[in-house]
């Protein structure tokens, strides 16, 4: 016998309108986030400065970060000075994203941004085996304009393109990043969640430490990375 918790057992018919009654308020919240993503359509937007980033084959302005496309994301990676292993929850977040190509139907595409200098940025992507193509902010005051100052946390940003004319359209940081990732929408379909301390679960639902259960970023270079793609064959 189980010594784990788990929901109560029911009938069929009783488990149908338990769900039916979920299913309703799981409408209703998709229904208000279209409304959201309507609302955020018609967001104003702010003109941005004619900012210089570094890529992978030296200068870049911002403009031209597009590539030809009208529309831009921007994930701005944590990075701090000296350390081997960056922010785990941003080396997860975007090791989920490796196939970006869908986004040129949209005429967008989706980048990282770090205040990391980028030798040591693109030294970073390839340990742990991110697939997005990377930017350093660090010798420019884009990131601190648009929320993702040094040493300061992650952001996600979105921009509009006019000829060569940049906008601003968005942006969120914290918990609002969490509607771009599946993982968490993945988790959050399971019966005990996320298993973390401050959920809302029944009593005796396993849970822990917040980002207890979270893969460091040794973790991810060693699943995604040189040597595991090695590995693998």
């Amino acid at each position: 016998m189980t010594t784990h918790a788990l929901p109560p057992v029911v009938d069929t018919a009783t488990w149908e309108r338990r769900l039916a009654a979920l299913r309703a308020r799981e409408k209703a919240a998709t229904r208000e986030l279209d409304a959201i993503a309507a609302e955020r359509r018609r967001l104003p937007m702010v003109e941005m400065p004619d900012y210089t980033l570094e890529g992978e084959d030296g200068p870049v302005r911002l403009v031209d970060v597009f590539e030809g496309r009208r529309q831009l994301i921007t994930y701005h990676h944590m990075w701090f000075a000296g350390q081997e292993w960056q922010c785990p929850g941003c080396t997860g977040f975007t090791a989920q994203y490796t196939r970006l190509e869908f986004l040129e139907s949209y005429d967008a595409r989706f980048v990282v941004i770090t205040q990391g200098p980028i030798e040591e940025a693109l030294a970073y992507k390839r340990r742990v085996g991110n697939r997005m193509t990377w930017y350093s902010s660090a010798n420019s005051p884009f990131g601190a304009d648009v929320g993702a100052p040094p040493g300061g946390g992650f952001a996600v940003n979105v921009f509009l393109r006019d000829g060569d004319t940049v906008y601003r359209t968005w942006h969120t940081d914290g918990r609002g990043t969490e509607q771009l990732s599946h993982t968490f929408a993945l988790i959050d379909l399971l019966p005990y969640g996320r298993q973390e301390e401050w959920q809302d679960s029944p009593e005796g639902w396993p849970q822990s430490p917040t980002y207890s259960r979270w893969a460091t970023s040794k973790d991810i270079a060693a699943l995604y990375g040189p040597d595991a793609a090695s590995d693998h064959g």
